[in-house]
């Protein structure tokens, strides 16, 4: 496996399954050292954590809340003092609640907004400190094609994932003369276990919509993420990368 990581730190936040668990997995392959989040499965971080640790790299696991302000700046503490630095933030942690507008609850707009948004906020803050003292980083967002067109019955995720458009762009403006670059990844539709328990039919019309006529997997968005971590994309920062298979052109 390529090793274009090797003797990087990386944190991946919602790594115990689907797209997170894939650029952990993925992240550990390609020689980083990883950190990585999870919140509701200890059983699944634990698992992860041994299995991440076979390829060789250090890999530690932390239960932690990426929506919780001073959670999150405990998280990157820990982080550094655990790995010695931080190169790589992988914001991932993100929620749906979904429902049309009318009925949509207030509770339901804010616990979307916190998770997907606020977190990300907390995370990049927090790691901004370290990455500035050394002068290097990559802070990589996951956004969605969504948050580029929105999406019916979706205006709380749309919001989140919009939000997270502008303040990718508005942190590679703040930070990029530290070289820190700050880029996002916006997927399509990704087979993972959330779309395990949509309708075959309604899986069928997406993939039909979908100019490469089939749904990604989250090694596909894995893959974006580990090439904007990498010193390959060292003059990139500032973007939103779709990995969608030409659903939004």
């Amino acid at each position: 496996m390529n090793q274009t990581l090797a003797g990087k730190v990386a944190l991946v936040t919602g790594a115990s399954k689907g797209i997170g668990r894939a650029i952990a997995t993925l992240f550990a392959q390609q020689g980083a050292q990883v950190a990585f989040t999870y919140l509701s499965s200890v059983e699944k971080g634990q698992a992860l954590e041994t299995e991440l640790a076979a390829h060789g790299s250090k890999v530690k696991g932390y239960r932690s809340d990426a929506s919780d302000y001073a959670q999150a700046e405990q998280l990157v503490d820990d982080v550094v003092k655990e790995f010695g630095k931080l190169d790589i933030l992988v914001n991932n942690a993100g929620i749906t609640q979904d429902g049309l507008l009318m009925r949509m609850s207030e509770e339901q707009w804010d616990n979307v907004l916190t998770v997907n948004l606020k977190s990300v906020f907390n995370l990049t803050k927090a790691a901004t400190k370290p990455m500035m003292r050394a002068k290097v980083g990559s802070i990589i967002n996951m956004t969605s094609v969504v948050g580029l067109k929105g999406n019916a019955g979706q205006a709380n995720y749309a919001a989140s994932k919009a939000g997270i458009i502008g303040f990718t762009k508005s942190v590679a403006l703040e930070l990029g003369s530290r070289n820190i670059r700050c880029n996002a990844i916006a997927p399509g539709f990704i087979e993972t276990e959330m779309t395990d328990a949509l309708d075959q039919k309604q899986v069928d019309e997406w993939r039909k919509a979908i100019p490469l006529k089939r749904g990604g997997s989250p090694e596909d968005v894995a893959k974006a993420t580990a090439f904007l971590a990498s010193d390959d994309s060292a003059y990139i920062t500032g973007q939103v990368l779709q990995v969608d298979g030409g659903m939004l052109t």
